[in-house]
């Protein structure tokens, strides 16, 4: 333990942003670093619980306390405290291959179970791992970690998101040869066009991909598998196949008018921005057609981190407007934390770009859009109430109570419900369970087809970055002891 009383001398405190006015000029991280000192003091706030719920309780349950792949956030506390940066930074990538990612976009469920938020004041964690990791890479402490020798086992790993990353990097460090393919111009996934540049800049995701090929780690971009290559000459061709990919088919909204003209899919809308942001010219960046919100009135039908990146992307590109609609009732602003902790509560969330400047309706379902000239100009929507009915908790449309909003763009951020099955799904012939994700358990990610193995969004459906690494890193351990007979890799 760090500090035995800094708890109780020293106040919480978080990175800073940049204001609203100044961020919104440019598509830059915003958020300013702690130094030091300061992060040693937050850091000896920790108290060493005797059962760290931060720490992750091991389970793959969603909703469970703590962090999905168990950093051993007290350890590293106490290492930063004592101003062991190195030993730090070595004790963190021991459970987390990136953490520059989840210190900057995950929502820190290691917070909501931290024992010192029972008092709404739990130890600043997410900025200690960010500024971790982030000094780390200023003194030069991250390097390549090569294998001291290879197994010539070869596995192909199709998607280049965090799952697909974490699975390569660790097969990589263990003696094979991993490949990742990717469909896209660059790697990354959604990391690289489904992440604002303002929320994480992907210089990151390149340092980490020189690391990686530096550790034996082929990539391979521009190559649809199913569509390109067929699944089959993957088989031929390697000894063990990953399906990695992401959950991408999204949450449609079929009411009249869907149709026209201004209503997009907000992956579309943000993978635009992103390569812009990239260099990419327009005719490349957006290839069916230029999405962009100056001047109008946006709705962004959603609630969840989708929608919240839509909101910061428009008012970038200088909305006129910006209304966010969530189907769901507002969330109370404070949980009762003798009902929640140390569970992710629900309460309301308030992100960097609802306070760049939005406007927030709940319980509301979009009936129809009204187009003039095949345009969007309009939604009607409704007020609805929650009540319980004989299957549980059911939506009922509250009467006399449509509205109608202004609308020259609508951003449709609904979640997604599975990953693509034409080419590469089918193609594997891997049986689906219920939701239509790839079914495979977590004991070893073994799919119903030989060879196969999958993990992150890909098997468990649409979630956090911080639980493709987990599966990525478990993944990789199934396939090396699938191939070895056993395997020295962490779970």
């Amino acid at each position: 333990m760090g500090k035995p009383t800094g708890f109780l001398e020293f106040d919480r405190q978080e990175r800073g942003y940049e204001k609203p006015d100044a961020r919104k000029k440019n598509y830059s991280e915003f958020l300013k670093r702690m130094d030091n000192a300061e992060i040693r003091t937050q850091a000896a706030r920790c108290m060493d619980c005797g059962i760290p719920f931060c720490q992750g309780t091991g389970s793959v349950a969603p909703g469970t306390p703590g962090c999905p792949v168990n950093n051993q956030i007290p350890d590293w506390n106490n290492l930063v405290y004592r101003d062991h940066w190195q030993a730090a930074l070595v004790n963190l990538h021991s459970t987390n291959n990136f953490p520059e990612f989840t210190g900057r976009i995950c929502p820190a469920p290691c917070e909501a179970s931290c024992v010192l938020n029972i008092s709404d004041n739990p130890v600043s964690i997410k900025s200690i791992e960010c500024e971790i990791v982030d000094r780390g890479w200023d003194e030069g402490w991250i390097k390549p970690l090569t294998a001291p020798r290879g197994t010539g086992k070869r596995i192909a790993i199709v998607g280049s998101g965090p799952a697909g990353l974490a699975c390569a990097q660790q097969l990589a460090r263990a003696g094979h040869s991993p490949t990742v393919f990717e469909k896209s111009d660059r790697v990354g996934g959604l990391l690289r066009y489904g992440i604002p540049d303002f929320k994480m800049e992907k210089y990151l995701i390149d340092k980490r991909v020189r690391q990686m090929e530096s550790e034996g780690v082929i990539f391979r971009t521009r190559l649809n598998v199913g569509i390109d290559v067929t699944v089959q000459r993957l088989l031929d061709d390697y000894q063990v196949i990953v399906l990695a990919g992401g959950a991408e088919l999204p949450r449609d909204l079929p009411v009249p008018g869907r149709e026209l003209d201004g209503v997009h899919f907000a992956m579309d809308f943000l993978t635009q921005q992103n390569k812009r942001v990239a260099g990419d010219d327009e005719k490349t960046a957006a290839p069916g057609g230029t999405i962009n919100a100056k001047g109008k009135h946006v709705i962004v039908i959603g609630g969840g981190d989708t929608g919240s990146d839509c909101i910061g992307t428009s008012n970038r590109h200088g909305a006129a407007s910006v209304t966010q609609l969530e189907i769901m009732p507002k969330p109370p602003s404070k949980e009762n934390k003798a009902l929640t902790w140390p569970d992710w509560p629900l309460k309301l969330r308030t992100s960097s770009s609802h306070e760049e400047g939005c406007e927030r309706d709940f319980a509301v379902v979009t009936k129809r859009a009204i187009g003039e000239g095949g345009k969007v100009k309009a939604l009607v929507c409704a007020r609805v109430e929650w009540v319980r009915g004989p299957k549980g908790m059911e939506m009922k449309e509250v009467e006399g109570s449509e509205f109608e909003l202004k609308a020259d763009l609508v951003l449709l951020a609904m979640g997604f419900v599975g990953p693509l099955a034409p080419g590469l799904v089918d193609q594997s012939t891997a049986a689906l369970d219920p939701r239509g994700n790839v079914a495979a358990n977590t004991d070893d990610y073994k799919t119903s087809a030989e060879r196969i193995f999958t993990c992150g969004d890909m098997r468990r459906g649409q979630s956090l970055v911080v639980w493709a690494i987990r599966e990525g890193r478990q993944c990789a351990r199934s396939v090396d002891e699938y191939l070895m007979g056993v395997s020295n890799l962490p779970r």
